[in-house]
């Protein structure tokens, strides 16, 4: 599924098409998502301006005067500005025509997004117990040190935990408990302050990196005008169970770890 990296660079590709527009019309054409999608969206947003577009985890937020909408893109979900002469697709699920005509267009095959609308200063019950952001100073060694203590969970499950920490999603989990060089199946309440030290600056160097590249293409994911992210040329261990390590050149190894794929190196992460 899209991770933080894929929802920040959708984020940052549909903003600039968005700010200050009016939206004019909402069409909903399937509203069968994850959860349904309340039937006085349309009359909520039409007519609204577009003040801000904003990210929370893995959500994305429409911001208006009159309250938010909230969109997460689930396991296949994407957004894409569109002319009013693009073609629909099969599963071209939601509009959201602006005044100067252009279409935020929101396409889910799998449907297991969810767009909902937060009323005036509301939150959602999704957003309550969300952990810091990765990127803010607020994810530091000492938050995510005392977080684990006691704590018999894998390190890698507590990093992918977002009650702990929003957005490190399987991808980037992997690949910083490798640069950390910490075994991704350790006991979370066994790791100490000094490695967690370095997981955290990892964690913040893989997630900036991706983003700068655009995100990472899996099967379902591109950006928000079509074009594939880079990331993917740049992993070290995910996708790559059973070949060379390319620190020690020892062979990865490819486990099931929180019903999640996880791939290590048994010589360079202890």
């Amino acid at each position: 599924m899209p991770e933080l990296p894929e929802v920040e660079t959708t984020r940052k590709g549909i903003e600039p098409h968005l700010l200050g527009q009016k939206v004019r019309l909402v069409l909903v054409r399937q509203d069968q998502l994850r959860w349904p999608i309340s039937a006085d969206l349309g009359q909520a947003v039409t007519g609204q301006l577009i003040d801000a577009v904003e990210r929370r985890g893995k959500y994305l937020f429409l911001v208006t005067a009159a309250g938010r909408v909230m969109i997460h893109l689930g396991m296949s979900g994407s957004l894409r500005i569109q002319s009013p002469a693009a073609p629909l697709k099969t599963h071209d699920h939601v509009d959201f025509v602006l005044a100067n005509d252009q279409i935020l267009r929101f396409h889910d095959p799998r449907r297991f997004g969810s767009i909902f609308w937060l009323p005036g200063e509301s939150d959602h019950s999704l957003l309550r117990s969300l952990g810091p952001e990765p990127l803010t100073s607020a994810f530091s060694a000492a938050y995510l040190f005392d977080a684990s203590r006691g704590k018999s969970v894998a390190v890698k499950n507590l990093l992918m935990n977002s009650h702990i920490v929003v957005g490190v999603g399987n991808i980037y989990a992997n690949e910083s408990l490798y640069l950390a060089g910490i075994r991704p199946e350790k006991p979370a309440g066994k790791v100490s302050l000094a490695r967690y030290e370095r997981l955290v600056d990892r964690v913040k160097e893989v997630l900036a990196s991706a983003i700068e590249a655009g995100g990472t293409t899996l099967r379902d994911f591109v950006q928000e005008d079509g074009s594939p992210g880079y990331f993917k040329q740049s992993l070290h261990v995910y996708g790559r169970g059973g070949e060379a390590c390319l620190g020690c050149a020892g062979i990865l190894k490819e486990v099931r770890l929180g019903q999640r794929t996880t791939v290590f190196c048994p010589r360079c992460q202890r």
